[in-house]
């Protein structure tokens, strides 16, 4: 057998590996991303709190199409020339989206009492809660200008 030959079969076979691989990651990722909205109940707590049950079909709506969007521009990375303005109400509203999604984890699983019942500090828990976020704003103002703007 020819080296060129070889050659072409280890790479039809790292390239079948490599396939299966990426399947079965995004697999892996869908399902736990399916279970963490079914599961803990994530959106139907974000309808409760916010009283919008009667939109349960935009709610289903920008579930998909955030995924759908997630997914493309992860595979094909998308370049806007816009101005460096448009990053602040982007930066913003993707702020306000993960701040929201943490907050309902949180509330659905309870965490704040428990730590606070752990940690011996049940009756200052504005206290933990301001200090939390105090903490990540600081640490998101340090990532933002420490590794970004170097």
């Amino acid at each position: 057998m020819s080296i060129k030959k070889v050659g072409r079969i280890v790479g039809t076979v790292h390239n079948v590996l490599l396939a299966f691989l990426g399947l079965s990651g995004g697999l892996s990722v869908g399902v736990g991303y399916v279970a963490f909205i079914t599961v803990l109940g994530v959106i139907p707590r974000m309808m409760q709190m916010t009283k919008t049950f009667r939109r349960i079909r935009e709610y289903e709506w920008a579930v998909i199409s955030g995924v759908l969007a997630g997914t493309t521009g992860s595979l094909h990375p998308i370049r806007l020339f816009v101005s460096a303005w448009w990053l602040l109400p982007i930066g913003l509203l993707s702020g306000m989206f993960i701040g929201m999604l943490a907050a309902a984890l949180t509330e659905v699983l309870n965490v704040f009492p428990i730590i606070a019942k752990r940690l011996g500090v049940h009756e200052h828990i504005l206290v933990l809660i301001m200090a939390i976020v105090l903490g990540k704003i600081a640490g998101s103002l340090f990532q933002w200008l420490y590794f970004v703007h170097q």
